[in-house]
């Protein structure tokens, strides 16, 4: 199943829209590489495995 983090589930200051959606393994990575580049958040185990825990399935959506 698909996974996804949303930024606006997290306030921020910037108060950042962003939603990433994939693979958990692409996912992971894409929301590291943000946290890092944009919210200023140090890439390391800890902070991989807090976006990891969380992470939501993402919901089909049907035309």
């Amino acid at each position: 199943m698909r996974k996804k983090i949303d930024c606006r589930d997290y306030p921020s200051e910037m108060n950042c829209t962003l939603v990433i959606t994939g693979d958990e393994e692409e996912v992971v990575r894409a929301a590291t590489e943000h946290a890092v580049s944009v919210h200023g958040h140090t890439d390391g185990p800890e902070l991989r495995e807090q976006i990891r825990s969380s992470l939501k399935n993402e919901i089909p959506q049907h035309a």
